[in-house]
C-alpha cells in the first residue's frame, strides 16, 4: 500500500482563513483534496488556523508539510497596531525619515503634508562613525553613547530598535557592531538592522524598511510563536513554513527575525500559483487576477516568471506619498474594488464603485447584517449572476429586500431604475479592474491579447470574461478551488530567498570579473544560510538578474541573465538584452553607455512542492451536472436564460457553451453567451471567448 503524505496550506485573510489539504501517495498521485474556510479571529489569528484545520477534518499530527500565509504584518502597519520603535542612525542623519522624498502625488495641494514618520524625532538617535559608498571606513564607530540612548528608550516605553547607518549596504560592519551591542545591553528588546533586510542603496527607503520591520517584529514574532505552539499542542511535530512576499516560503525561524518580508504574503502565493498553473497547462504567459471582498489585485507573468521588485510602497495613492518597504515583493497593482465595494454617486451625478468597502460586517446589504449601501455583490445578486437561493454556498439567506432598497437608492440619484443601476455598478467595477490590468500589461509594453487571464479569489470568476472581452484576451482559466487559490499557491512554492546587492560597474571590457565576483560571493552566502538549516548545497538553484540603467539615470531596469560565468565576451549580449527590455517598457532606447547598479540573486530549494497529476476524462456529459436554468442579466449583452452547472460535480472533459453559470460554495463563474467551456484534466475551467 502506498505511503500517505499530507501537505497543508493555510492563508489568513481579513475576513476568512482558508485551507487547502492534499493527500498524496508514494506514486505522487493525489488521493484526496480538502478545502475549507473559517472566520479569521483577530487578534488571536492562530485560533482561526486551528479552527480551519478542525473544520477541514485535518489532524495536525498527520501533516507532513505545512505552509502558512498571513495578513498580520500588513494589517499591523495599516491599522497602526505595531509597537513603539526607537531608531539609531548615523550622526547628522536622524531626519532622513522626516525629509523623505520630494514626490508629491497631490501636486496642486498647497497644504500637502508628508506622511508622518513611524518614529517621532525624539526617538531618533545618532552615533558617530562613517562609512563611505565604497564601503571604506572614514570615521570609526563610537558606541560610548549607546547605553544612555537605550536607557532613554526604555524610559519612553520603546519595545523595538531599528538600526540604519549611512552606506551600510556597501559595508555593514558598523551596523553589525551596534546590533551586537544592543542585544548585549538590552536582550529583551526586538532589534533589527537594515543590512539584515536589504543591501540596496537609497537611504530613506532602507531606513524606513528597518523601522517598519522593527515596528511589527514583536507582534509577528508573538503570533508565529503562538501558531507554532498551538500546532505543536495539536500534535504537529515539524516547523511550519511561512509564505513570503517574493512568492517563496521560508522557515518560521528566519521569518521571525525579519517579518517585514511577509508584508504581501497572501497575494504573492496566489500569483505564484497562477505562474505554476500556467506552466502546468502550457500557458506560460498569464495575466493573473485576484478579486476578494475588498480589493482586486493583478500581476503579469511572462514566460512562467513572476516579476519581483523592491520598489514597494504601502498607503500610496493620489493624495499621499505613502511609505516605502524595500523588500522583495511580487510586482502587482491593487485597487479598492471587490465584492464588498460600495457604489456611490458624487455631487455631479457620476457613479463610482469603491474604494470604500462594506467589509464583512456589516457587509453587502444582502448579507442582512445591517448594511444599507449597495455593493458589487448586491448588483450581481440583483442581476441573477449570483444565485439568491445559493448565496455564499447556501450558508447565508440573501436579504433581497435590503439589496433592492440599496440599489434603488443609487438608481434614484442617477434617475434610473434598479436594473439599470445594478448594470451600471457592474460596468463601473469592471472598468476599474480593466484599468488595473492595463497598468500591468499595456503600460509596460505588453499586449494583453498575447496572454491568458487566470482569475481566482471569491470574485475573480464573476468578472473575468467581461474583463477579457474588453482587453481582447481570448482565453480565461478559472482554477479548481479558485476561492482558496492563494493557499493552493503555497503548495507550489519553493523555499526561496532574494538577495539584492548594490554594486556599480560600467558595462565595458574588464567589468565582468567584478560582476561575477559579486554574484559568486552572494551565492556562497546563500549556500551557507541554506546549509545552516540542513539543506544540502546540491539542492539549491540560482537565478541571476542584473539591475541596469543608462549612465546618469536615476532608476534601473532588471534583466534576467543566462546561466554560466559572466565574462567580458558576454557583456555585449547582456547590454543588448538591457536595450531590448528597456525599449519594450519605455518605447525607446538611447545611444548611451550602460552601467550595472546592482544584482538580484534568487536562491531556491524544493521543500515539499506538490506535483499535480492529470485525470483522464470519464466521458460524462455536462448535462449530468446541470442544476437548472435561470434568467441572467449580462449587463452589456442583455438578459439570457443561462444553464446553471454544479461546479463541485464537473469532471475533466466536460464541455458546454454559454450563456451559463457555474456555482460552487466559494465562487460563481459567469460564462457569457457564445463562450466555449471545457474542464481540463486538472479540474480547471477553461473558457474560450468568441
Amino acid at each position: 500500500m502506498a505511503e500517505k503524505t499530507i501537505r497543508v496550506a493555510t492563508d489568513v485573510g481579513g475576513t476568512f482563513t482558508d485551507l487547502v489539504c492534499f493527500e498524496t501517495g508514494s506514486d505522487s498521485g493525489i488521493a484526496r483534496i480538502v478545502t475549507a474556510k473559517s472566520d479569521t479571529t483577530p487578534p488571536n489569528f492562530e485560533e482561526g488556523v486551528l479552527n480551519v484545520l478542525e473544520k477541514g477534518g485535518v489532524d495536525p499530527a498527520s501533516v507532513d508539510f505545512l505552509a502558512h500565509g498571513t495578513t498580520v504584518v500588513i494589517n499591523a502597519l495599516t491599522e497602526r497596531k505595531g509597537v513603539k520603535v526607537g531608531l539609531i542612525t548615523t550622526e547628522g542623519f536622524r531626519d532622513t525619515l522626516e525629509i523623505a522624498r520630494g514626490n508629491r502625488p497631490d501636486f496642486f495641494n498647497l497644504h500637502y503634508e508628508k506622511p508622518k514618520p513611524f518614529v517621532p524625532r525624539y526617538l531618533r538617535r545618532e552615533l558617530p562613525g562613517r562609512i563611505n559608498y565604497h564601503g571604506e571606513e572614514m570615521t570609526p564607530l563610537d558606541l560610548s553613547a549607546l547605553p544612555a540612548i537605550l536607557e532613554d528608550f526604555k524610559a519612553d516605553g520603546v519595545q523595538a530598535v531599528a538600526v540604519s547607518f549611512l552606506h551600510s549596504y556597501a559595508n555593514p560592519a558598523h551596523e553589525q557592531a551596534t546590533l551586537a551591542e544592543v542585544r548585549e545591553l538590552w536582550p529583551e528588546a526586538a532589534v533589527v538592522a537594515s543590512h539584515q533586510i536589504t543591501r540596496e542603496w537609497r537611504e530613506y527607503e532602507r531606513t524606513n524598511t528597518a523601522v517598519l520591520s522593527a515596528y511589527v517584529q514583536p507582534i509577528a514574532e508573538r503570533y508565529l510563536s503562538r501558531l507554532a505552539g498551538g500546532l505543536k499542542e495539536k500534535g504537529f511535530g515539524k516547523s511550519p513554513y511561512i509564505m513570503q512576499s517574493n512568492c517563496g516560503v521560508d522557515s518560521l525561524e528566519a521569518v521571525s527575525q525579519i517579518p517585514i518580508t511577509m508584508v504581501e504574503s497572501g497575494p504573492a502565493s496566489g500569483f505564484w500559483g497562477a505562474a505554476e498553473l500556467g506552466k502546468l497547462i502550457d500557458e506560460p504567459d498569464v495575466l493573473a487576477l485576484d478579486i476578494g471582498g475588498t480589493t482586486a489585485k493583478c500581476s503579469l507573468i511572462e514566460d512562467g516568471q513572476v516579476k519581483i521588485m523592491t520598489d514597494y510602497w504601502i498607503e500610496r495613492d493620489r493624495t499621499t506619498a505613502g511609505y516605502p518597504i524595500m523588500v522583495p515583493v511580487v510586482d502587482l497593482v491593487e485597487i479598492g474594488n471587490g465584492g464588498g465595494s460600495i457604489a456611490w454617486v458624487d455631487a455631479f451625478g457620476k457613479l463610482h464603485v469603491g474604494p470604500q468597502s462594506a467589509g464583512a460586517v456589516p457587509g453587502p446589504a444582502a448579507y442582512g447584517r445591517g448594511g444599507t449601501e449597495a455593493t458589487t455583490t448586491d448588483a450581481n445578486l440583483w442581476l441573477g449572476r449570483i444565485n439568491r437561493d445559493y448565496f455564499c454556498g447556501g450558508e447565508i439567506e440573501a436579504d433581497m429586500a435590503a439589496a433592492e432598497k440599496a440599489i434603488k437608492a443609487v438608481g434614484e440619484k442617477l434617475g434610473v431604475d434598479a436594473d439599470e443601476a445594478a448594470r451600471g455598478i457592474i460596468r463601473i467595477a469592471n472598468n476599474n479592474m480593466v484599468n488595473a490590468l492595463k497598468l500591468v500589461s499595456l503600460n509596460r509594453g505588453h499586449d494583453p491579447r498575447d496572454f491568458t487571464l487566470v482569475a481566482f479569489g471569491g470574485g475573480g470568476a464573476m468578472h473575468a470574461v467581461a474583463l477579457a472581452q474588453e482587453l481582447g484576451v481570448k482565453k480565461v482559466v478559472v482554477p479548481a478551488a479558485a476561492s482558496v487559490f492563494s493557499a493552493w499557491g503555497m503548495m507550489m512554492s519553493d523555499l526561496r530567498r532574494d538577495y539584492f546587492v548594490t554594486r556599480l560597474a560600467d558595462l565595458k571590457p574588464g567589468a565582468a570579473e567584478g560582476i561575477e565576483g559579486v554574484f559568486a560571493e552572494t551565492e556562497a552566502r546563500a549556500i551557507r544560510q541554506f546549509e545552516a538549516e540542513g539543506i544540502d548545497a546540491s539542492k539549491v538553484k540560482f537565478l541571476r538578474y542584473g539591475k541596469f540603467r543608462y549612465q546618469n539615470q536615476e532608476h534601473t531596469t532588471e534583466v534576467l541573465l543566462d546561466s554560466g560565468k559572466i565574462t567580458d565576451d558576454r557583456l555585449p549580449a547582456i547590454e543588448a538584452a538591457f536595450h531590448e527590455t528597456y525599449e519594450r517598457e519605455y518605447t525607446y532606447r538611447l545611444d548611451a553607455p550602460v552601467e550595472m547598479v546592482g544584482i538580484h540573486l534568487v536562491a531556491s530549494a524544493e521543500v515539499g512542492k506538490l506535483t499535480m497529476t492529470r485525470r483522464e476524462p470519464t466521458g460524462a456529459a455536462a448535462d449530468a451536472v446541470l442544476k437548472g436554468r435561470r434568467k441572467v442579466d449580462y449587463a452589456l449583452e442583455g438578459i439570457h436564460e443561462a444553464a446553471i452547472y454544479d461546479g463541485e460535480k464537473l469532471e475533466p472533459g466536460m464541455k458546454f457553451t454559454g450563456p451559463a453559470i457555474v456555482e460552487d460554495p466559494g465562487s460563481t463563474i459567469v460564462v457569457h453567451p457564445g463562450n466555449a467551456v471545457e474542464v481540463d484534466g486538472y479540474g480547471n475551467i477553461r473558457i474560450e471567448l468568441k
